[in-house]
C-alpha cells in the first residue's frame, strides 16, 4: 500500500470530524501531489502530541520557525509507508525520545491551520505518542526549546489546536 493509499484509508475511517475530513479528501483529489511539502496549495502533515500519562504531562516544542510551543510534527517523507509512521518519526526526531509508542486507535483528531508562505496550509492528522517512563528529551535543529507541560499548563502556553489535541488524547485514555 502507498503512503497516498494509506492516508486516503486513514480519513475514510475517520469519523469524528466529518466536513474536515472531506476536505482533506477533496484536497487529496484536486492535488494528488498534496502528500509533499512541495505542494503549495497545502499538504498533509503528520504530528503526535508526547504524553506521559503517568506524570499526568505532555512534551512541547517551541518551533523555531512559528515561536509557538506546539506538539512534534511535520510533512510526510517518500520512506514513510503511513501516516502513522510519519507521526512516530517527526516525533521521535523532534523530541529525541526513543522507545516512544503511538497510543492505539489511529489519529487523535484532525487540524487544519493556515502557515507562512510558500505553502499557504497544513492538513496535519494528529497522533498522540506514549513516551517510555523517565523519557529524557533533546533540543532538535527544528525547535528553540522541548519543555515538560502538566495537562493544566498547555492552555497558558500553546494554541486551542493543542488545547483540542490534549483534550481529545485525555478522552481516549480515559483521564
Amino acid at each position: 500500500m502507498s503512503l497516498y493509499d494509506d492516508v486516503v484509508l486513514v480519513l475514510k475511517g475517520y469519523e469524528d470530524q466529518a466536513e474536515l475530513r472531506q476536505a482533506y479528501l477533496d484536497h487529496l483529489a484536486e492535488h494528488p501531489e498534496g502528500l509533499w511539502k512541495a505542494c503549495h496549495a497545502g499538504h498533509i502533515t503528520a504530528s503526535a502530541l508526547v504524553i506521559d500519562p503517568e506524570g499526568g504531562r505532555v512534551l512541547l516544542t517551541l518551533h523555531r520557525k512559528l515561536r509557538m510551543w506546539l506538539q512534534m510534527g511535520g510533512h510526510c517523507e517518500p520512506g514513510d509507508a503511513s501516516l502513522a509512521d510519519a507521526a512516530l518519526r517527526e516525533a521521535t526526531e523532534e523530541s529525541g525520545v526513543p522507545g516512544l509508542s503511538l497510543l492505539p486507535g489511529g489519529p487523535v483528531r484532525l487540524d487544519r491551520h493556515p502557515i507562512p508562505p510558500p505553502c499557504h496550509c497544513h492538513f496535519d492528522v494528529q497522533y498522540a505518542v506514549v513516551a517510555p517512563p523517565d523519557a529524557a528529551h533533546a533540543i532538535s535543529d527544528e525547535s528553540l526549546d522541548v519543555r515538560w507541560f502538566g495537562y493544566d499548563e498547555v492552555a497558558g502556553v500553546a494554541d486551542e489546536s493543542v488545547v483540542q489535541l490534549l483534550a481529545a488524547t485525555r478522552a481516549r485514555l480515559g483521564v
